[in-house]
Parts: structure tokens; C-alpha cells; sequence
């Protein structure tokens, strides 16, 4: 996993509450296991035509001003739905890693930091100055920065945000579950050593 750093991004606006899982990723592309390959996929049905090749016009992230955003800011509710981790792939292989919304499904929030994606809570008040700046000068840049937890904007409609200490860390130094248990290699490779002395049988 990337580590998550300051940084400046064009924020793409998707107006929409009660996005889903379905719509994120859909089912008929949930067959592979690696979690590269799933961006091209993202929105499918929204973000093409029916011959499912073509880009929908229509689509709001197709804009050309979105085009290389890694910010996100979405309408409540994000996420929702079931709990295919595929959905939090799917958004980072695009390139977002960071979403900015007033609230997730729990499963998909958690899925997101375990993904290297930012998931930022803001308050309706807030979402609406983000959305209202953005819809005023599409292809907007916004800061993120995570070490000092805000975000600023051209506009003056930054704010602070909240994470929890251990979500912010493993960001900021780029580990995942895996990455985590890695750090903790000696001692795991100790144990396996012991174990194959005690109980040899188990190891043939």
C-alpha cells in the first residue's frame, strides 16, 4: 500500500446519495481475486453506454474537468449496500484515494482505510460549500493533508478533519494488514523455529 501524503488533487463532484456497491462495482465483474483491474469497471453502468464500451456524455465523473482527479466528493450514505471489497479496489485502481462524504456504510468505510483510501466524514453544511465550490468551477483543485488533518480549498471552504490515530498511521507509513503483520516477521519466524523443534511431525 502507497503511503498517504499531502497532496494536491482535482476534486470531482458526484452528486448522489445512497451510491451502492452494485453501482460501484457490479457483480458480473467480481470474478477475479487481485484487486488490480477493477477501475475500468468502476460505475459501469452510469459511466457507459449500453454497449458498455461507449463513455456516457451524460456520466458526471466523464467530465474532462475530472479527468486525474484523486478526490472524490460524493452525497450521504456512500457505500452502502453489500460488502464486496471489490468496491474500495475498484475506486483506488481508478485513481481516487480519497472520498469526502457526510457518512459510509460501516463496511465499506472500514474496506476503504485497509485500501489506502482516505475516507473523510464531513458535516451537510460543509459537503454543500465543497459541492457548491466545485459545481462553480469545475476541475478545482483541493489540499489534502493527513499529518495535520485538513483540508483546504481555493475558496476558503477548508476544514479539519477527524481519524482515528491507528487509521492515520498505518496511512502515513503505507501499511496495510499485511504490512502491519510483516513488521512482527522476526518474531513470527522465531515462533514457526520453536514450533518445528516441538512438534516436528506437524512440518514434514
Amino acid at each position: 500500500m502507497e503511503k498517504y501524503t499531502k497532496h494536491e488533487s482535482v476534486a470531482a463532484l458526484m452528486n448522489r446519495n445512497n451510491v451502492d456497491t452494485d453501482q460501484i462495482i457490479p457483480k458480473q465483474f467480481l470474478k477475479k481475486v487481485e484487486r488490480s483491474g477493477f477501475g475500468v469497471h468502476l460505475f459501469h453502468d452510469w459511466r457507459y453506454l449500453n454497449d458498455g464500451v461507449t463513455p456516457n456524455p451524460e456520466f458526471e465523473l466523464n467530465k474532462p474537468e475530472f479527468e486525474g482527479a484523486k478526490i472524490l466528493v460524493t452525497g450521504d450514505n456512500f457505500g452502502c449496500g453489500s460488502s464486496r471489497e471489490h468496491a474500495p479496489w475498484a475506486i483506488a485502481d481508478y485513481g481516487f484515494n480519497t472520498i469526502i462524504s457526510t457518512s459510509y456504510a460501516d463496511i465499506f468505510y472500514n474496506n476503504c482505510f485497509k485500501n489506502g483510501i482516505l475516507a473523510i466524514v464531513v458535516q451537510p453544511d460543509q459537503l454543500d460549500a465543497l459541492m457548491a465550490e466545485i459545481s462553480a468551477n469545475e476541475g478545482v483543485s483541493f489540499t489534502v493533508d493527513l499529518e495535520n488533518q485538513t483540508v483546504t480549498t481555493p475558496g476558503g471552504n477548508g476544514f479539519s478533519f477527524e481519524i482515528d490515530p491507528f487509521r492515520k498511521e498505518n496511512m502515513l507509513s503505507g501499511l496495510d494488514d499485511i504490512g502491519l503483520t510483516l513488521k512482527h516477521v522476526d518474531k513470527i519466524s522465531a515462533f514457526e523455529e520453536q514450533h518445528k523443534q516441538r512438534l516436528p511431525w506437524l512440518w514434514a
